[in-house]
């Protein structure tokens, strides 16, 4: 048992600190006072990352999550703090991030008659968090802490939402916790994974999709095991890229297409089944391939596919039963694995060309050719745009699992800047390249000043092609023209950056690349690189997600 005593701000950082939290992304705000005096003055020291917009800070607890795989903290002050926030809540929502945001709230006192910033937050949050609810009293704080952040990392993890009302923070209270317990693990059901092994065993050509959960719940090297004793071939997504490394015989990833065409029985292990893996439905239309879905809880489980098996549970669990159920089965196609690794040699050839384009303007994927030069294995590769990050997604594959962040299904754009905030936090000594789109660099560049301010060095690479490439190529496939979809050519995203103290250079030649890309991670400041690309280029997408 703890014994804390102080106002509401020191017991909710006493309870936020005994999960590892290190770190607080916030905007200032007057009713958040008390939580920056405990970090500050108060015996609960944190170190305060403040930032030009709240959905960026809580963007970065989203990262602080994803990345270390402790809880992320944010807090936002009462009413505009909270509803700028909601976007980014949402994204953790999609992507299983434990994050705890806590927020300020008008006094109870004067509830109703009309208070600075008065409004209720938590029905708005309530839709994208596990919980969200008020605390009214000062000796309940600490405890309503703890149980968010337990919470938040419960399988399924997620954001969970607190906020406090005016006399909870600001009013002073003793407060006991609770000696902090273990994390209760669930395993799988041992007959669901005997069923899956069984259909593993009698599949002809099987392929295994790992997704983020896989990494996120610390599976990673299980789900190695099991792929390698099993012999499957591996199609890696979100987080989970990395887990076999770039080159590894069994990874499939840029033979995607032809694996999830083909295959018999497509196992797919954390990741949902949504628009990004067809909704389910894979293999020939024919003779459509049996799929088993396991998740790390019950709520995760596709309902809106027919399912040959699931399973729901610890992920290590899952695959180290998998791999201790059985070998590969004597059914399997002899050509199968053959036949996969081909289509990557070939998809790997056709890339070639591309990544060392000299046309002008730039083609995106030389950008991404003179990249994969330089790239270290440790670093953290962060996407955040339209048809430049698909790109990336194309032709990144990163040698170890956790080091690439992008905004997920939800698609939000403006991640970047937070992500890169946080990546360069929770890893100080990695390379950490920030690829933004010229759409989504006006969502939230402004925030290379926190980078500047807090003296954190990121490498951002601007692909500017002057547009809003993810729309203005649909539109004119459907109508014939596009409207809305231009920003202003070569804008100067550079200058932006230098002026906030960072630096930066324009590049619009194809030979410019490489050494601007040297010269900003030799830097050790924050650095865009604005690269000019061709507008006409459009990621050729076999998905609209609808």
């Amino acid at each position: 048992m703890v014994r804390v005593s102080g106002h509401g701000g020191v017991l909710a950082l006493a309870a936020a600190r005994r999960y590892g939290v290190s770190a607080m992304f916030t905007l200032s705000g007057g009713h958040i006072f008390p939580l920056y005096d405990a970090a500050e003055k108060g015996g609960q020291p944190l170190r305060l990352v403040d930032v030009r917009h709240e959905q960026t800070a809580v963007f970065a607890a989203e990262a602080t999550a994803r990345l270390t795989r402790s809880p992320g903290l944010a807090a936002v002050t009462a009413g505009p703090g909270v509803t700028n926030s909601v976007s980014a809540v949402t994204t953790a929502w999609f992507n299983g991030a434990p994050v705890v945001v806590l927020a300020g709230r008008a006094p109870d006192y004067r509830w109703g008659a009309g208070s600075l910033q008065e409004i209720d937050h938590p029905p708005l949050l309530a839709p994208v968090t596990k919980r969200a609810w008020t605390e009214h009293e000062t000796a309940k704080v600490a405890a309503a802490v703890d149980e968010a952040f337990r919470l938040a990392m419960s399988p399924h993890r997620g954001p969970v939402f607190l906020d406090f009302s005016l006399e909870a923070i600001f009013g002073q209270a003793d407060a006991e916790l609770a000696d902090l317990e273990p994390l209760a693990v669930t395993g799988p059901d041992p007959g669901d994974v005997g069923r899956i092994a069984d259909l593993v065993r009698a599949a002809r050509r099987p392929v295994l999709i790992l997704g983020s959960d896989v990494w996120l719940g610390g599976a990673e090297d299980a789900a190695r095991r099991a792929a390698e004793e099993l012999r499957l071939p591996v199609v890696a997504n979100g987080q989970a890229r990395g887990v076999l490394p770039r080159g590894h015989d069994l990874l499939v990833t840029r033979a995607r297409s032809v694996a999830l065409r083909d295959a018999d029985l497509v196992l797919v292990v954390g990741a949902p089944l949504d628009f990004r893996l067809a909704y389910g439905s894979f293999g020939p239309k024919e003779t459509p391939a049996q799929v088993v879905h396991v998740a790390d809880g019950p709520g995760g489980v596709a309902a809106h596919v027919p399912l040959a098996a699931s399973a729901a549970g610890d992920l290590a669990g899952f695959f180290d039963g998998l791999a201790a159920a059985g070998h590969a089965g004597g059914s399997r196609d002899p050509d199968w694995g053959a036949r996969l690794a081909e289509a990557v040699r070939s998809a790997q050839a056709a890339d070639g060309p591309l990544l060392a384009s000299d046309a002008e303007p730039v083609h995106p994927a030389r950008v991404y050719g003179e990249l994969l030069r330089v790239l270290e294995d440790d670093a953290v590769v962060i996407g955040d745009g339209g048809d430049f990050v698909s790109f990336a997604g194309k032709y990144i594959e990163p040698a170890r699992p956790g080091g690439w962040l992008d905004p997920g299904p939800f698609g939000c754009l403006g991640t970047g800047l937070g992500y890169a905030i946080a990546a360069r936090l929770a890893r100080p000594s990695a390379q950490v390249i920030l690829l933004l789109g010229d759409g989504a660099a006006g969502f939230s560049l402004m925030d290379a000043d926190t980078l500047v301010r807090h003296r954190l060095p990121v490498v951002i690479v601007c692909g500017n092609n002057g547009a809003w490439g993810l729309e203005k190529h649909p539109m004119r496939a459907l109508y014939g023209y596009d409207v809305l979809a231009d920003l202003r050519p070569g804008c100067r995203y550079d200058e932006v950056v230098r002026a906030l103290g960072g630096a930066g250079e324009l590049v619009t030649a194809p030979s410019g690349i490489g050494p601007a890309l040297r010269r900003a991670l030799a830097a050790n400041v924050p650095y865009l690189v604005n690269v000019v690309t061709d507008p006409e280029i459009a990621y050729p997408r076999s998905t609209t997600g609808v």
